[in-house]
C-alpha cells in the first residue's frame, strides 16, 4: 500500500489563506497541529508543504520560533525561477538572453521617464569605476562584471514596476556567467561594453525613454551575437577546470 503525500494540499491551504485574508505578511502561522487539522493534513505532510513553501519565498521558517509568512516581496516570490533558468541545457543560453533583451529594453525605456539625479550620480560612479579598471587592472574581469551588475540593476530598480524588477533579477546568474565568458574569451569585450553602458547613461540623463531602449537593446544584442561564436558548451556554467586565467574564481551574484 502507498502513501501519498499531502504537500500540495498544504501549499494549496496556505495559499487559499492568503489569498482570502486569513494569513497576511509577516503572521506566524497557526501551530502545528492547529494547521494540520485546518488543513485536513498530517503532520508530516504539514512539514513537507512548510519545507516547500520556504523554497518558494512565500513561508520563513524560524528555528523556536514556528513558520511565518514572508513578506511575499515580488523579487524574492520570482527568485525560483532563477533556479529553472540555470537548469536549462545546450542551447537554452542565446533564448534566455533573447528574454532578457526585451526586459532590459523596457526597463531603460521606462527607467529614462523615473531615474533620479542621485541614481544618475550612482551609475555615473560605476562607469567612473569601469574606466579606471579598464585603464589600470584590465584583467580584473570580476570587478568590472560587479560593476555591470550594479549598473542593470540601478535602472530595474527605476521602473517603477517590481514584477518586471523581479524577472530581471531572477536572470542574472545564468546571463552574468555568459557575460564573464565572453569577457575572458572575446577580445575587446570589457572596452565595447563599457561604451555602451556609456551610451544608455547619456540617454538615461537626456530622460529620452526610446533612445535608452534603443541602446539598450543595441547593448544586449551585441552580447546575444557572441554567444552565436562560442563553442556549444558554453551554456554550462564557465567554472571548468583550467577554463579560467589563473587567479579568476567564477561565481554567482
Amino acid at each position: 500500500m502507498f502513501l501519498v503525500s499531502r504537500t500540495g494540499d498544504v501549499i494549496d491551504g496556505i495559499k487559499r489563506m492568503i489569498l482570502e485574508g486569513k494569513l497576511r505578511p509577516g503572521e506566524r502561522l497557526p501551530v502545528e497541529k492547529d494547521l494540520a487539522e485546518t488543513l485536513g493534513v498530517s503532520r508530516g505532510s504539514l512539514r513537507e508543504g512548510i519545507r516547500a513553501l520556504a523554497i518558494l519565498g512565500i513561508v520563513k521558517v524560524r528555528q523556536g520560533d514556528g513558520s511565518y509568512i514572508t513578506s511575499l516581496d515580488v523579487s524574492r516570490l520570482l527568485a525560483p525561477m532563477g533556479f529553472v533558468v540555470d537548469l536549462q541545457g545546450e542551447g537554452q543560453a542565446r533564448h534566455i538572453h533573447a528574454i532578457r533583451r526585451l526586459l532590459e529594453s523596457e526597463a531603460a525605456r521606462l527607467a529614462a521617464m523615473r531615474i533620479t539625479d542621485e541614481a544618475l550620480a550612482d551609475t555615473k560612479a560605476l562607469l567612473d569605476e569601469a574606466e579606471h579598471i579598464l585603464s589600470h587592472a584590465p584583467q580584473e574581469h570580476e570587478r568590472l562584471i560587479e560593476t555591470d551588475i550594479a549598473f542593470h540593476r540601478i535602472i530595474a530598480s527605476h521602473t517603477g514596476n517590481p514584477v518586471l524588477v523581479g524577472m530581471i533579477e531572477s536572470l542574472a546568474s545564468r546571463t552574468v556567467r555568459d557575460r564573464l565568458w565572453r569577457s575572458l574569451r572575446e577580445d575587446g569585450a570589457d572596452y565595447r561594453t563599457h561604451e555602451e553602458h556609456v551610451a544608455i547613461w547619456r540617454a538615461l540623463r537626456a530622460r529620452d525613454p526610446e533612445c535608452a531602449r534603443v541602446r539598450m537593446a543595441n547593448h544586449l544584442l551585441g552580447i546575444e551575437e557572441s554567444l552565436h561564436n562560442l563553442p556549444v558548451d558554453s551554456d554550462q556554467p564557465v567554472t571548468r577546470p583550467g577554463s579560467e586565467p589563473e587567479g579568476v574564481v567564477v561565481t554567482d551574484p
